[in-house]
């Protein structure tokens, strides 16, 4: 099997772009309308590009300096740049042709987003009396300006003439929808991808010419939902209910219907206060699960009650979705069959394991689960989603990442996985991949050679780490592969429903198994009880384990204490380690060593500490003992006087390894203070001499951890 090499990023010379780098990006962004894409433009964005292509070029190279800008308003003063002669002689020009509009003609969102305080007030001047107003913040300042303009219009004259609306924002946005696939795309993301800063997906989608929808009329019912949803928090109620009284255009394709259902769903989640009826109504038209579950949730509330009914057993008999599907026969339950508890906490009642665990793993109990199993010889993993993710995304990746997935490079989610059609559109290849997999060794070899050959990629499923592999391993060779394989084949049918909510471990006892794991007042999650069901029908046993919190004798606690150069992790370096490990009351192990810092020690550090150059001069340096560090400390309950200090020197040292350091923290200031309150002082020195514990040295690692230990325990003696 190939072996992973983790991937580095050294340091590289700053890259500088072309003077007119903007151009040329705006130029290359056009081109891609060149091909099928260019079938889906309107008769204003068609005009919009040939228009521009007509400019002389320092008028293109101003359009696209504006059209670059987060809003469609701009303010003229700021165009002055170098590189395009007379500036604002071109703007003038523009102007004159009606590139840019005066600040009437923008929307109220864009202008107050622009504007600042002193110009918000300036146009408030041409409604009311101003004094006072300089006192009140921007938020304020712009819900007032914006309250004016809608009861009032624009002013019949106002002096912000240096901000201009940009009247080619709406083809614009429109082509960028085209070609980023949503509406957060931005013209910027060329040059963050030529400087370096953004990685994209050049290799998969070079020379493919794929358009986001078939025809004009799919792409502008997805642009109408898409760009309708984004502005609906700005407008009135008015406007809203304006909105929703409008016949809808229709959603042919996969994108469109999200779209429209997600519009539908916050149209009538906006709706609800003032005009319920039009809320129902939105709503009902949403076709998405979430759309339909606001609106029968909603309709029972106003009394429906008949309809509901009826709508609920026509889905459990004509199921949309498995998601749907679980929402309407729980809902169905509760409230027509007086069922009072829901799936969710159903499940959770009849979890099968109840576990008691230190209270001290509260900060991340998955890992204290683990570590719980590992000191009774069970091995347990963190899985979560990654695992499928991975296993799912090596499996299948020449399809999910073929140039038909991906429309440009800067896509990151492969179209069938967008739409939701992974297995319709390649049910053969799925199977057939699947059939030539016979064995649980030949899918370990194949994703061994995925791995290998495409490690690094940009990829919207997993990271990629030298790691990477190990859980896949062992489901596969550990695990039951046919059921492994029916998962995959439920992914690859509606990976919307099973791209997460898997459960948080795997552990391998006689046999393999996965836990969800639930603290006290966690609460189990639609996405998880639908990806718990999906396993258990695939085979797997899956089962909830609910942890309760109390202290652990036997929990290992390692009380650190460490000397530095100076007082900033990001700065100063260790000059020694000491470590005490503590198990049920007693100091069964002790870790210690001088550190050489690779610096000079400070004087005054030499003095308080008695570490000086010399003694650390033949000591090994942090990369030498890390493992060390990280073994002793392994699955323990990382304590120390002052903890924050301690742990981030440790984690720091780490981090210049690139190694990541993760322990739970526990501070014996902080539970001296809860045990004994009002004392004079908490520090180490005064706390060991109020209550007498011998000190060999202080300011030495291992003898201020081990009374540091001290105090751990008669905090805990206290306690109990």
């Amino acid at each position: 099997m190939a072996v992973l090499q983790h991937e580095r990023i050294h340091p590289v010379m700053r890259k500088t772009l072309p003077a007119r780098y903007y151009l040329d990006h705006f130029h290359e962004f056009l081109r891609f309308f060149e091909g099928q894409s260019g079938v889906l433009l309107d008769t204003a964005s068609r005009d919009f590009i040939d228009n521009f292509i007509a400019l002389p070029e320092p008028q293109q190279c101003i359009v696209v300096r504006a059209a670059s800008r987060k809003y469609a308003v701009i303010n003229r003063n700021h165009f002055n740049y170098d590189e395009i002669a007379q500036p604002q002689e071109q703007i003038d020009v523009l102007i004159a042709q009606e590139w840019f509009l005066s600040l009437d003609a923008a929307p109220i969102w864009d202008v107050v987003s622009v504007l600042n305080k002193a110009d918000i007030i300036e146009l408030l001047a041409n409604y009311q009396d101003i004094r006072g107003l300089s006192g009140q913040s921007k938020a304020a300042l712009s819900q007032l300006l914006e309250r004016q303009i809608t009861q009032h219009g624009w002013p019949d004259s106002f002096s912000c003439s240096h901000y201009l609306y940009c009247a080619f924002d709406q083809p614009l946005r429109f082509l960028l929808f085209l070609y980023f696939g949503n509406t957060k795309g931005r013209l910027n993301q060329f040059s963050m991808r030529d400087l370096g800063i953004m990685r994209t997906r050049a290799d998969s989608a070079a020379s493919a010419d794929v358009a986001r929808f078939d025809n004009a009329e799919e792409a502008a019912a997805a642009w109408y939902y898409a760009y309708h949803t984004d502005t609906l928090p700005y407008l009135s109620s008015a406007e809203l209910r304006a909105l929703a009284e409008q016949t809808l255009p229709e959603a042919d394709s996969a994108v469109g219907q999200q779209l429209q259902d997600r519009y539908c769903l916050k149209l009538g989640q906006l709706l609800l206060t003032e005009f319920p009826p039009l809320a129902l109504s939105v709503l009902a038209r949403g076709q998405g699960d979430q759309a339909k579950e606001k609106w029968l949730r909603e309709l029972y509330k106003s009394g429906d009650k008949a309809q509901v009914k009826s709508a609920l057993e026509e889905i459990i008999d004509n199921p949309g979705s498995d998601t749907l599907l679980t929402f309407a026969e729980d809902f169905y339950a509760r409230k027509f069959h007086k069922k009072r508890t829901s799936a969710l906490t159903d499940m959770l009642r009849n979890a099968s394991r109840t576990l008691a665990l230190d209270e001290s793993q509260n900060q991340q109990v998955e890992r204290g689960v683990i570590a719980w199993y590992k000191r009774r010889g069970i091995t347990a993993w963190r899985t979560e989603n990654r695992l499928w993710r991975v296993l799912f995304g090596l499996t299948f990746w020449d399809l999910l990442y073929s140039q038909e997935a991906l429309v440009n490079e800067f896509d990151r989610r492969p179209q069938p996985l967008r739409h939701n059609d992974f297995y319709d559109q390649y049910h053969i290849q799925i199977d057939a991949l699947l059939d030539a997999l016979p064995t649980a060794d030949s899918m370990l070899e194949h994703v061994t050679r995925q791995a290998a050959a495409h490690f690094g990629k940009v990829n919207s499923l997993f990271m990629w780490s030298q790691s990477l592999l190990d859980t896949p391993r062992i489901l596969l060779t550990q695990g039951d592969y046919e059921a492994v394989k029916r998962l995959l084949v439920m992914m690859c049918r509606d990976f919307k429903t099973l791209r997460d909510g898997f459960p948080d471990i795997m552990v391998l006892d006689t046999t393999l198994r996965f836990e969800e794991i639930k603290a006290p007042g966690d609460q189990l999650r639609r996405n998880q009880l639908m990806t718990i069901q999906r396993l258990q029908q695939a085979g797997f046993d899956v089962t909830i384990t609910q942890v309760n919190w109390y202290r652990d004798p036997m929990q290992p606690y390692a009380v650190v204490d460490i000397e530095t150069t100076g007082g900033n992790a990001a700065y100063h370096r260790i000059t020694e380690v000491g470590i005490a490990k503590v198990i049920n009351g007693e100091v069964v192990d002790e870790w210690q060593s001088l550190i050489n810092p690779q610096r000079h020690i400070p004087s005054a550090i030499t003095r308080l500490t008695g570490i000086s150059d010399e003694m650390v001069a033949t000591a090994p340096i942090f990369a030498e003992v890390a493992e060390a560090i990280a073994q002793f400390t392994e699955d323990c309950v990382f304590v120390a006087h002052n903890v924050n200090f301690d742990y981030g020197f440790i984690k720091q040292e780490f981090a210049r390894l690139e190694q990541h350091y993760r322990r739970p923290k526990l501070c014996t200031v902080r539970e001296m203070r809860k045990a004994w309150p009002g004392l004079a002082s908490y520090s180490l020195a005064a706390l060991t001499s109020h209550f007498d514990i011998a000190m060999e040295r202080h300011h030495r690692a291992l003898s201020d951890a081990k009374a540091a230990a001290s105090l751990l325990l008669l905090s805990q003696q206290k306690r109990d």
